[in-house]
């Protein structure tokens, strides 16, 4: 079984009371998080090379690692500690609001935050990172109608197939917002791996278009960052286990 952490912002946090505030990993926390992954060997993989671990072609000590939105905050602050430790990862883009903000989490209340700009995207790619689609608009992909979110699917993968001129194959469900019909579309639109926000450890026997994630949030802190990727504490939780 293998996790595939999600991560959101990698910024010191807003202050106490502003909404989504647990989702803003703090740098310090984060890269103590990474160091210890490779000191206990592991190895800090994207969703394109985790692949062939998740399918069972491929066995050993890896996680997959992965950030929804992209946050100019994890281009600078995560970006240089995978490098460092040779890590790659994959940081899902809504390709309608690249160079702007995170204008549907401030339709709710949360704090701006700068996204990633085409030069941010094209230097996170050509680090050996992995760009994957978030949609163009950051919607609820199995609420909006097949019409809608075909086209938000293929759309952007082809903006960013475009900016990267490279394959766009993994996609992340804006909100976790699934369904086995929005499944198949994805696989459609030409993705080989999706990810939701299902929590719990990803397997070969697992639908590679709806695969659970381990939420990383500000307040994991270490011994229960450890208890989630090395235990079956996310899969007990999963099952509805305490």
């Amino acid at each position: 079984m293998i996790p595939i952490l999600m991560y959101h912002q990698v910024d010191v946090p807003p202050p106490k009371g502003t909404r989504l505030r647990g989702s803003t990993v703090h740098p310090q926390r984060f890269a103590s998080q990474m160091r210890w992954l490779k000191r206990l060997g592991y190895k800090g993989l994207s969703l394109a090379e985790l692949e062939p671990y998740l399918r069972g072609d491929k066995t050993g000590k890896v996680v997959g690692i992965t950030f929804d939105d992209g946050y100019q905050n994890v281009y600078n602050n995560a970006l240089p500690i995978l490098t460092e430790l040779g890590f790659t990862s994959t940081n899902f883009i809504v390709s309608g609001e690249i160079d702007g903000e995170n204008a549907w989490a401030q339709e709710t209340g949360s704090p701006k935050a700068k996204l990633m700009c085409a030069d941010s995207i094209r230097n996170w790619a050509n680090s050996g990172q992995e760009i994957g689609s978030h949609t163009v608009n950051h919607v609820r992909l199995a609420e909006v109608g097949p019409v809608v979110a075909q086209q938000q699917l293929m759309q952007s993968k082809d903006d960013l197939e475009q900016l990267l001129q490279r394959d766009i194959t993994s996609f992340c469900y804006p909100y976790g917002n699934h369904s086995a019909e929005a499944a198949e579309w994805v696989k459609a639109a030409g993705y080989r791996l999706a990810v939701t926000t299902e929590r719990g450890l990803a397997g070969t026997d697992d639908n590679p278009y709806t695969l659970p994630r381990v939420n990383i949030l500000r307040s994991t802190h270490l011994l229960h960052f450890l208890r989630k990727v090395l235990t079956q504490y996310e899969n007990n939780k999963r099952a509805g286990k305490d």
